[in-house]
This record gives C-alpha cells, structure tokens and sequence, in this order.
C-alpha cells in the first residue's frame, strides 16, 4: 500500500500568512487515523526564545520508548496495508492539542514538540551542532604589472598575508523546532558559514566539525534530508507558480505517492506561502512580467520545501524585499520549523516584527562570533559590555552598528568576541538548563531520529516505500533513506515535459532558428541554382558543399545559451539530489531532436532540387539524412562546450574559431594528401570533414556520370580563351600523338575520378553518416562527463 501524506504541519490551510502575525502557538499535533491507533504529537509552547519552558511530567501510563512507537505506527501501516483496512493518513497540525484529549489516556502516546515525551524529560530529535568551524582562503596578492624598484633597508614593503581567515573557530547549535539566524556585516562571514553547515566546502579546506544529533553526517545523507534555498530566485521564468511547485514535487516526492495527492500537496504549499491569486502567474523575467520580487521568493522558497525537508539553509531569504514581504517569508519559515524542521538563515538586518520569529542569533564580524545566544538576552550581553541597549532602539539594528564602529578602530571587535566568550562561559549553563533537563544533548541518534520524523510523514523524498525500520545502531545512516526520491525514467519523463512546455512557450527562438535556415537555404538556392555537369559546375558544387555543411554547425551554435541560461538552475536542482544529471543529459537531447528534423527537412528541400543535385530520391533522403546528422553534431558539439565554458560571451568566439578550424581541415581548401603530417590529426577530428565528404559521394559517386567531356579538359587553363575550331584541331593532335581517339563527346572525367583527385577515398557514404552521428553522441557524454566533474558547488 503506498504511503502518502495527508496534510503536512505547514501546509496549515490559511487566507494568508499576514492573518497569523500575531500569535501562532509554537505547537504541533501529530495523528495517526487508520486501523484501532491513535498517537498524539504535541509540542508545548515555548515561552523564551532560546530557553522554552520543559514540558510537564507524563504519567507512566503514556510514556513509551521510540521502538515501541515506531513497531506501533508499523503496526497501525500493516493493518492499512490489509484487504479489510482502509488506508493511513498522517496529519501534522499547527495549533493547541486537541480537546478532549489528556495525558492519561491510554491510548494516546504523548510526543512532546519536535520529539517523544518520555518520563519527565523533553527530547530533542535533531540538534545541528558545529564546533570551531575554521576556514581560510588564499589571497592574492595585489600589486603593480611590472616589478617595482628595490626598496632600501628598512623601507620594505610588507607582504600581505598569503591566507584570508573567512571563519574562525564557530561554534553553535541549531536546533529542530527553532529558527537560528546568522547576522553580520557584508563580508562577515554569513554565507560562508551557511555554506559550512550546508557541507558546501571542501571538507580539506574546512576545520572543525559539524554533527547532527553528534554524528557526522554522510554527503549523500545531507542532501536528502536537507534544502538549501540560495540567495538568487533561480526559477525557469515561463513556468507559472503552480507549475513550478508541481514539477519539484514530481521531483523530490516518491512514485509511491499517488499524483492526486502531489497536487493536493502543492495546492497546500500554495496556501502556506500565500501565492494562491499568483497561482496561474508566470515567474517572469526582465522580459516577461510575473510575480512580485517577494512572491518570486516564497516560490522559491517553495520549491525546495516540497518535500518537508528535515533540514533546511536558507542565505539571505529576504534580500531585496520590503518588509512585509521579508515578514510573510519568515513567517513561513517558522512554521516549517514548527513542523519539525532545523531552520539555518543568514539575514542582514531584520526588523522588529522578524526579530519576535528568531529563536537564535549568531552576530558575525569578519569571521568570529561577536554573540551567540537568544534575542531576548542581547539587551543584558551589551548591558555587561558598556553599551546598553536604548528602550526604543532595535536590538539588531544596534548591535550591527556598533560591530561596524568596532571594526573601524585598530583592533576591530576583538574586544566584543572576548567579552562574548567570557559571557558564554557565565550564561552557557543557566541556557542549557533553561532549553531542556538534557542539556542540550539529543536523546536521539541520527538513525532512530530520522526513522522518526519520516514516520510521522517528513521527508517524504528518502521514504521511498510505506515501511519504517528501527536501524539498528551498526547501520548506516544512509541506509534509512533513499538517494533520489524517483527512478531514472521517471526523472527523464518530468524533465522533457518541463522543457518541452518552456520550449512551447518560447516559439519565437525555434521560429528565429528556422528562418534563419530557410534563408540560408533561398540564398543558396539561387546562387547555385541549377549547377551543369561541366568543371565549373563541379567547383560550384565543391563550393555549396563546403557552404551548406559549415552553416549548419553554426546555426547550431545557438544551442550554447540554453544550457547556459538553465546553468544555475541545474547546478540548484542536483545540489540536493532532485534528479540525475544523466536524466538531465537525455532529456536535453530528446527535446532538441524533433526541431532538428524539421530544420534538416527544411534546408534540404529548398536546396537539393534547386541546385540539381544528384542521387534521385535515394540521394535526397541521404542528403535530408546527412543535413540531420550535421546539425546533431553539431548541437552536440555547442552543448559540450556550454558545459565547459561558464558564459555567452566567452563561448561564442570559442564555437566560432573552432568551427573556422573545422572548415580549414575539412578538405575543401586543401586536399587530404596535401595536409602536412603534423595536421593531419585535426583533419581526422575535423567535424566537418564527414558530412563534406559524405556528399560529395552522393554526388559524384556514379562512374556513369561524366563532368569534363571533349574539349573541356580546356577548362580553367590557358588554353580555354582559344577559339573552339582551334580546341578541336588541339584535340586531335593529341589523339594522333597518344593513338588514342578523342572526340569532343569522349568523357575525359566521371565522378569517381574526381573524387580520387580530391581523396575522397578512403570512406563510403554510409561510414561517414555514422561517424558523424557518432561524434553527436560522443559530444554528449562529454558533455555529462563535464557536469559531473563541474558541477560540484562546492568552496574550495
């Protein structure tokens, strides 16, 4: 029986974030409806920001160890999963605990916020906790061109120190049920850190360590269990927000999940994040109008929640937004904190109202921790260091000016970090006791949490089946979780509908390419219309040749910006595993392939019977074939490099030049045999080499037909200026000297001749359409191979 959620903890149907402004009660409830099981989640409100208050003792009679709830909600699946049951539905709800319901009831197991109540303790699932985070880069060094004269003794410049020290020894914790907020000074260190925490530098390059519930964390493992939402609003600007939601669910949600409840999922986000009248509105872009900036944000937002993630980073999610709008994004944010969720976000400088929604500040200045701590104890951490807070002034707007009047003097805020760690040491204990009677220690591992939350319907992207294992303690995390929420095929399927329907609603770039064909080929046509057989018209049709096949790998030069302009996109969708990057490559190829089709078909039928070319239908289904096989190299070979290259700009002149190289190789210009050794290779590797010579075949492969007959071996020497009685009387002088007879009509070349004085002999037709096909191919696993090794997305 598949699994399926019901209603997530944030998907709480609502007119409009702004309606809950002013009091949401930091609680939870968590029903399990099906079978004869019935378990209450309730999370008691908090009445400090960083020091809740403990819950209330449970009697006995309620409390339950996490195996014997998680063998109940397995239970309570099998008797679903039976003929006779109807299917399990897992609600999360916001609000106060359910009337009628107590802490003495039998039948209910009392979960307390955003873990298990047992005895009299409250327990923390997930605790993200990083210790002495250190991380340092290289810095250039800055100076003249040329080298300076030689500075006397004593005057010697000093040299600037050869390593930045972006963070240095932070330490902190976040915490599930809370929202931890990362504040500074541009150049602080903010993103830095988020980066640190989110596993987006190099563990060579970072020092120090990350746990979550005190186990480090497997790459693979943080990318399902975790989002990270980036600072720019990455989104493909032709796709409405309804769309947008639904192909990410397709994306992170399991197959296991029916579509209907997909949709019911996002119709719920589109609730939570306030965009149902922008539901059917583009995203936009500098050419198309959308949404709003702060709607744009909340999609954004949106997209990388879809799955409930257990995680989640956010750099900088009000950058750019007034503030209602920064408010409403924050507001969702806690709720999906409330939900079950450890929030991580960087922001610059929140205003009174999204102050209220913080749980924990960690203040910035150039990478050391000038406080850490709750926002209701700023007032007492400034008051112990000679600056108090005034009645009226906004704590954070405080404390960042006085860290950038600190960082103007000599020794920069190093006084406010010792005076920090002096005031950690005194109020580190009295925190501690005030969060929970564990210390801040989770009373959970990482195994048993995450069975946990998936139980009670997070992360639906790892819960892959409708079963939920207690890993023993030998077992890998990642074992719990799967590493992409869907198969290869379906990936594949959702990404080539999403492209086909961007590709659909941007026809004025397919309809751009085909006239660009068309009017290549009219302008051929006419040039060359109509070629005869004599050596002229051999030339001219070397010429066309060399022409048709070198304009059709630079009309595919135009497939560079699509993977280019998708680029961060891409990167942004595979950084947490929402698809394969294979799925991605094969999808790329299927949608470009049938305007590839029409535009070989185009160009062939507006030349090939135009310039008379020969080959019957026979020869103009090759050439339709050898146009097509063109063009898939050559897109081919333009997405390779907008792979490769990082810009439009840089990557056209590269297309270009190799292109012109490509021609220069081709055999047009130079023949094979007179290629120098050296160069020989590039010849080989030339791309248009094979659709030239594969045509030339079609043409000129028939020893019936003849190009230079009698008297035109005249043609293109000296002699073709003499009259034509004294060409004839030449030509049989030439007969009576050689014994041979030579009349006007004698065939002097066929085709096959020609083609051996151009060595073109040493492939067939057919040899030469594969290879060329085959170069598409081979540009195309170069091109996955490129977005394996450079799409990393991670610091040095």
């Amino acid at each position: 029986m598949s699994r399926f959620v019901d209603k997530l903890p944030f998907f709480d149907r609502r007119a409009s974030p702004m309606e809950e402004a002013d009091d949401i009660p930091r609680s939870g409830l968590l029903h399990l409806h099906g079978g004869h099981h019935h378990y209450q989640h309730h999370h008691q409100p908090q009445t400090a920001l960083m020091a809740p208050e403990p819950s209330p003792p449970t009697t006995k009679q309620s409390s339950s160890t996490l195996a014997q709830l998680l063998k109940r909600v397995n239970d309570a699946r099998s008797d679903a999963s039976s003929p006779n049951s109807s299917p399990s539905h897992y609600t999360i709800e916001l609000g106060a605990s359910m009337p009628g319901s107590t802490g003495s009831e039998s039948e209910h197991t009392s979960l307390t916020g955003v873990g298990v109540g047992v005895g009299d303790g409250t327990l923390l699932p997930f605790v993200l906790k990083f210790t002495d985070l250190t991380y340092s880069v290289k810095q250039r060094k800055k100076g003249p061109c040329l080298p300076a004269l030689p500075f006397r003794r004593g005057d010697a410049e000093p040299e600037a120190p050869r390593m930045k020290t972006l963070l240095d020894n932070i330490s902190g914790e976040a915490r599930e049920g809370e929202i931890m907020a990362v504040l500074g000074a541009s150049g602080s260190g903010k993103s830095t850190l988020i980066d640190a925490l989110a596993n987006r530098i190099r563990k060579e390059s970072l020092h120090g360590s990350v746990t979550l519930n005190g186990e480090s964390m497997d790459n693979n493992l943080l990318k399902v269990i975790s989002a990270y939402v980036m600072q720019d609003d990455l989104l493909y600007p032709m796709l409405t927000v309804e769309e947008t939601l639904m192909f990410s669910a397709e994306f992170r949600l399991p197959r296991s999940l029916p579509t209907k409840e997909k949709k019911k999922r996002v119709q719920a986000l589109i609730d939570q994040l306030g965009l149902r009248n922008a539901a059917n509105t583009i995203i936009g872009d500098e050419g198309h109008r959308g949404v709003s900036g702060g709607e744009r944000r909340r999609v954004s937002i949106g997209v990388d929640i879809i799955h409930d993630p257990i995680v989640l980073f956010l750099d900088e999610p009000t950058s750019g937004l007034d503030s209602t709008s920064a408010f409403m994004v924050v507001k969702v944010l806690q709720r999906i904190a409330q939900s079950g969720s450890v929030v991580v976000m960087s922001i610059h400088q929140p205003s009174y109202r999204i102050l209220g929604l913080l749980d924990r500040l960690l203040f910035l200045s150039r990478g050391q921790t000038v406080y850490y701590g709750p926002p209701g104890s700023l007032s007492s951490f400034f008051s112990d260091f000679g600056k108090p807070i005034h009645d009226n002034e906004n704590p954070t707007e405080f404390a960042l000016d006085l860290v950038r009047e600190l960082e103007t003097m000599p020794n920069g805020a190093c006084d406010l970090v010792e005076h920090n760690k002096s005031w950690q040491k005194r109020m580190g204990p009295k925190m501690k006791h005030a969060d929970d009677g564990n210390g801040g220690k989770p009373s959970l591992s990482l195994q048993e949490a995450i069975s946990a939350s998936i139980s009670r319907g997070k992360l639906v992207s790892g819960a892959t089946d409708g079963n939920v294992t207690v890993p023993s303690p030998s077992s890998a995390p990642a074992s719990t979780v799967a590493k992409f929420a869907n198969p290869f095929w379906i990936e594949m399927g959702v990404l080539t509908r999403r492209a086909f329907l961007n590709t659909k609603r941007t026809p004025e770039i397919f309809v751009i390419r085909l006239g660009a064909v068309l009017i290549t080929g009219f302008i051929l046509a006419t040039i060359f219309w109509r070629l005869d057989d004599s050596p002229k018209g051999v030339e001219e049709r070397l010429g066309f040749f060399a022409i048709a096949m070198s304009t059709m790998f630079y009309t595919c030069s135009d497939a560079l910006p699509v993977f280019l302009n998708e680029r961060y996109i891409f990167l942004r969708e595979t950084a947490y595993n929402a698809y394969r990057r294979s799925s991605y490559v094969l999808s790329h190829t299927i949608v470009g392939f049938p305007s590839l089709i029409v535009l070989s078909l185009a160009f062939a039928v507006t030349t090939f019977f135009a310039v008379g070319l020969a080959g019957g239908a026979e020869g103009f289904f090759f050439f339709v074939a050898i146009v097509l096989a063109s063009f898939w190299a050559g897109s081919g070979f333009a997405t390779f490099l907008s792979g490769v290259v990082t810009n439009v700009q840089l990557g056209f002149p590269v297309v270009v030049s190799t292109l012109a190289y490509f021609l220069l190789f081709s055999g047009f210009f130079i023949n094979r045999d007179r290629i120098p050794k050296y160069w020989l290779w590039f010849h080989y590797a030339s791309l248009v080499k094979y659709p030239y010579e594969a045509v030339m075949i079609n043409e000129f492969s028939d020893p019936g037909r003849c190009f230079v007959r009698g008297v035109q071996m005249f043609d293109n020497t000296p002699l073709s200026v003499l009259p034509p009685a004294i060409k004839v009387r030449v030509l049989r002088a030439m007969s009576s000297s050689l014994g041979i007879n030579i009349g006007t009509a004698t065939c002097i070349t066929t085709g096959p001749d020609f083609l051996k004085q151009q060595a073109v002999t040493d492939l067939t037709k057919w040899d030469c359409l594969w290879i060329t096909v085959a170069w598409g191919f081979l540009f195309r696993i170069l091109f996955y191979i490129s977005l394996l090794l450079g799409s990393r997305n991670k610091r040095r």
